[in-house]
């Protein structure tokens, strides 16, 4: 499915990220959700991607948002938070999809408490990158645009 031709990418951010900008700066920087969602969505438009994010706190709204992607949108980029390392619900969900889903975190979680080292989705998931801060985003744009765009 393609809006004006060009490839539809679902962002979607998983719990607490709302309060990126107040939550731990040290970790997670001092950038707001919306400064994010604003970069990523200036960085669709200029390499020719219609671009919709989505938050939820809550672990069903993720798991509807993952399956309303299918048949609607080309492309999947998740950084689902906390529900990386506990959601079997949203790795299912995933699992649904036949397009490239790119799992994205702000901070690298093999750096951090051992029960972060550990992502649910990073074994169906076409991709990850972690530990780049918000340029992670911006690179997995880059990466799914190459991998959507190219001709059959």
């Amino acid at each position: 499915m393609t809006t004006h031709n060009n490839p539809k990418i679902l962002v979607i951010h998983g719990p607490n990220l709302n309060m990126l900008g107040k939550r731990e700066p040290e970790i997670y920087g001092k950038e707001t959700l919306d400064d994010i969602n604003h970069k990523i969505t200036l960085k669709g438009s200029e390499i020719s991607l219609a671009v919709e994010t989505f938050q939820s706190n809550h672990e069903g709204a993720v798991v509807e948002k993952i399956q309303s992607a299918m048949g609607n949108f080309n492309g999947l980029i998740i950084n689902p938070a906390a529900f990386t390392h506990t959601s079997v619900a949203i790795r299912d969900a995933v699992l649904l999809l036949d397009m490239p889903v790119i799992e994205v975190h702000l901070s690298n979680i093999y750096k951090r408490e051992p029960f972060r080292h550990k992502s649910m989705l990073a074994d169906v998931v076409t991709g990850q990158i972690a530990g780049l801060g918000t340029i992670g985003y911006i690179l997995a744009l880059e990466a799914i645009a190459d991998m959507v765009q190219k001709p059959k």
